[in-house]
């Protein structure tokens, strides 16, 4: 007879980062800083099966960015889902061209997060508030249902709910996620993961007036003039290591 396992105890999160797990919980938008050696950028950041018009509309006028859906690396492996690179490699043969796009270097990072894109079958164009937001919901939705469904039964609803293209970028998380990368797409999964969340979040760079990114400073005056939580990702890459230790 196999052994028994003692339960994993797990150290209780930093209240910063479980007041930001009770924010996301409760469908209110966080926003993360990266690092100002990576992209120096700040995304407002929801879950996805929180998705609401108000929310799409909020990330869209006041951040101003690319909306995009974040998953886990657990969730793409079981869907199958290839990067957008994987695409373009598959592709070279018939457009030549697509070699020498794929083998553009990031300035910021070894690899891209991005995937396919998807509009919820349900939708007409896929762009309005009210479209994208059920796009975005039903992925948030997929991801939380994924551990109580098969290989098969998760395939088959995913293809009966999404259809490729859409207007709705997929983002993979790293496999280590913050222990290997340290991009908005890992820090938000290794947040809803820690604080038990159903693992897809929405993010959307929080853009200036000067043609850049939000400064530091002003997403900070920006998050709380509205109450929410803000965090560094070197605060979350830290309760990760004690966390996943």
């Amino acid at each position: 007879m196999l052994a028994l396992r003692p339960p994993v105890t797990r150290l209780p999160l930093p209240a910063p980062l479980a007041l930001a797990g009770d924010s996301l919980a409760h469908g209110e938008p966080i926003l993360v800083f990266d690092a100002a050696d990576r992209e120096g950028e700040t995304d407002l950041i929801f879950l996805s099966e929180k998705a609401t018009p108000e929310l799409v509309r909020l990330a869209r006028q006041d951040a101003g960015g690319l909306m995009c859906t974040a998953i886990s690396e657990e969730l793409r492996a079981r869907l199958k889902l290839p990067y957008f690179t994987d695409l373009l490699s598959a592709a070279e043969d018939r457009y030549p061209l697509l070699a020498s796009l794929r083998r553009v270097q990031l300035r910021y990072d070894a690899r891209s997060a991005f995937g396919i894109t998807v509009n919820h079958r349900a939708t007409f164009t896929g762009v309005p508030d009210n479209d994208r937001a059920l796009t975005i919901r039903s992925i948030g939705a997929l991801a939380r249902d994924a551990p109580t469904l098969s290989d098969g039964e998760l395939a088959a609803r995913f293809v009966a709910e999404f259809a490729s293209p859409g207007h709705v970028p997929l983002l993979y998380s790293a496999p280590g996620l913050v222990a290997e990368r340290k991009g908005h797409t890992e820090l938000a999964i290794s947040l809803a993961r820690m604080a038990g969340l159903s693992e897809s979040a929405t993010v959307c760079e929080m853009l200036g007036d000067s043609g850049g990114a939000r400064s530091l400073e002003a997403a900070r005056r920006y998050a709380d003039r509205h109450g929410w939580v803000f965090l560094e990702g070197r605060t979350i890459a830290e309760a990760w290591r004690s966390w996943s230790g």
